[in-house]
């Protein structure tokens, strides 16, 4: 059987350069989430086979409600909620299962979630999933996040507002004003919802996330499969939240569950987080080191996460590949992704890189930028 539609749009997208392909990684990684360097590192390795010898299996072999609720799951949680400071904790399999099951389960019909205009794709995925009214507010702006709540009660609304967030953007790098958006929250009796899918490990109190320690009602989202260095990802909340999830989240409920041994190895990521303050403070000294070579090139930077926003997506394809060439892994970002006509390099510094090779990198990209204008 052929499929000539199919096969004429996979050919629209490569002439448009946003083919995409599963490509192998190679050179020094500027290009994942490993932030900590962790998803390599003998302690989690080490973690994994004293897992196995103490029989902790590699599967669950069932959804959490059926046979595949195991200790190291509920281990996990328990030490989660006490290192993350919340009433509760759930295990998800993954960052997107995760952010569907928070906004297509917790916002009831009456309801509104208003997001930022950049938020997670998870979160658009599970807010069109969900039963609540939802409407966006431009990037960072506090001001007309406060607008469009105001514009919702103006016309009749009186549920709950929910306001999702990331705390570090995964592809602009930019921190949200997460204490302006705390008082907001409080002042409109509404529940903060920040994913710190990249915070975790890198920002707060021993890479607790920058959500850590707010005054208002608060949701938060992290992943380990980025700084943490494994998978997974741990919805912290209040009881009530959470056993609203376990009851009413699709993904929760008819996902089979993550694999106690991932849950095993999550745990030595967070005690290392814990135990090991050198862990934060090196990916801080990086992202510090990584900023300033990146700002002396007049590139902004804020955050782990550079974006070089090179505009056209055959241009940023090229440029990628140049800078692989050369030993770089770094990878073009094009739309759908990121808004139309900002395709860009998305510049990651992770914790497999040193200064030496950061500071090789930025000097290899004028020469790039030139070649390409």
């Amino acid at each position: 059987m052929s499929y000539p539609r199919h096969q004429a749009a996979l050919e629209a997208l490569a002439q448009r350069g946003r083919l995409r392909r599963v490509t192998p990684a190679g050179g020094w990684d500027f290009a994942s989430n490993d932030y900590l360097g962790l998803a390599g590192s003998e302690l989690l390795a080490h973690a994994a086979r004293d897992a196995l010898a103490r029989g902790v299996p590699v599967g669950a072999g069932g959804s959490r409600l059926l046979r595949g609720n195991h200790a190291e799951h509920r281990a996990l949680e328990g030490e989660a909620a006490e290192f993350f400071g919340s009433g509760a904790v759930l295990y998800m399999g993954g960052g997107f299962q995760a952010n569907q099951a928070i906004f297509s389960a917790l916002p009831m019909r009456g309801d509104l979630v208003v997001h930022d205009a950049l938020v997670h794709a998870s979160a658009h995925e599970g807010m069109r999933l969900g039963r609540a009214e939802t409407r966006g507010f431009a990037h960072n702006d506090v001001g007309d996040a406060a607008r469009v709540i105001a514009d919702w009660r103006d016309a009749g609304g009186r549920g709950r507002v929910w306001i999702a967030v990331e705390s570090v953007y995964s592809m602009q790098g930019a921190l949200a004003p997460l204490p302006a958006l705390a008082e907001l929250a409080a002042r409109e009796d509404a529940v903060l919802v920040v994913d710190e899918a990249h915070a975790t490990g890198v920002f707060g109190p021993q890479g607790r996330g920058l959500a850590h320690g707010l005054a208002c009602p608060l949701v938060t989202l992290h992943t380990g499969g980025k700084g943490l260095g494994a998978s997974g990802a741990l919805i912290c909340a209040d009881r009530v939240l959470i056993e609203t999830l376990v009851n009413k989240a699709r993904p929760f409920i008819y996902a089979t569950a993550p694999a106690p041994l991932s849950a095993a190895v999550l745990r030595a990521g967070l005690r290392a987080l814990a135990e090991e303050p050198g862990l934060a403070a090196g990916a801080v000294a990086r992202m510090a080191h990584a900023g300033n070579e990146a700002q002396a090139r007049g590139i902004p930077a804020s955050s782990q996460i550079i974006p070089l926003v090179v505009g056209d997506d055959l241009r940023a394809l090229d440029m990628a590949v140049d800078l692989q060439a050369q030993g770089f892994d770094v990878r073009a970002i094009r739309p759908p992704t990121v808004p139309r006509g900002t395709a860009r390099l998305r510049i990651s510094v992770t914790g497999n890189v040193g200064a030496a090779q950061i500071s090789a990198l930025f000097a290899a990209i004028p020469g790039l930028q030139r070649a390409a204008a």
